[in-house]
């Protein structure tokens, strides 16, 4: 009995997606063929094709996904908090859905660069699009005199360093909770940009 038409491309490009993501963040980018990806997802390297056209395309795809997914559950998270409050759930966010990917993280933040010019401005706007959500936390809680703030963006950039280091230590076998470091993090955050707590 033949197969439907497509009843398992959609499988098969998710499969080939996560594979993808799996080697580039174990191998690096440059270091991973498509026949290599085609050879794991058990595809010959021709069906591969099919379904991508080439290896940046598939880079572009997992890292546009990745952006997608930030801004989508931020702004389902997000809440009209006063600056205080709002910088704290930022942070907390943050730390939750980055720990959840340590693939995507991977591969997002060293393999950026290795998008074609007019792929790496369609990510790289994403990502200021959710850079700009933070700093116009910073600049509201300037405007109304709870934040003592010389310069918003680089307020913003330097708490976002601060969270991804969240990434590089943290293990849930470890000592702190997850919502343990989240609340640590969020007064670091807070310290940084407070007058007084």
């Amino acid at each position: 009995m033949a197969r439907i038409k497509g009843s398992n491309s959609k499988i098969t490009q998710r499969r080939i997606r996560d594979t993808a993501l799996e080697l580039f963040a174990k191998y690096g980018y440059a270091a991973v063929s498509m026949r290599r990806i085609a050879s794991k997802v058990g595809l010959q390297v021709g069906a591969l094709y099919r379904y991508t056209p080439d290896k940046q395309s598939l880079l572009f795809e997992l890292l546009r996904e990745h952006m997608v997914s930030v801004l989508d559950e931020w702004s389902q998270q997000y809440k009209d908090y006063g600056p205080k409050q709002m910088l704290k759930e930022f942070t907390s966010f943050h730390i939750r859905f980055h720990i959840k990917r340590p693939e995507s993280v991977t591969v997002y933040y060293t393999e950026l660069r290795n998008l074609s010019r007019d792929n790496y401005k369609i990510v790289n706007d994403m990502r200021k699009q959710y850079e700009d959500a933070l700093e116009k936390i910073l600049t509201h809680g300037h405007h109304t005199g709870c934040f003592d703030i010389k310069d918003t963006k680089l307020t913003a950039m330097a708490i976002i360093a601060m969270l991804n280091g969240v990434l590089n230590w943290y293990k849930r076998e470890g000592r702190l909770d997850l919502s343990d470091v989240e609340e640590i993090y969020s007064e670091m955050a807070l310290r940084l940009s407070l007058i007084h707590i």
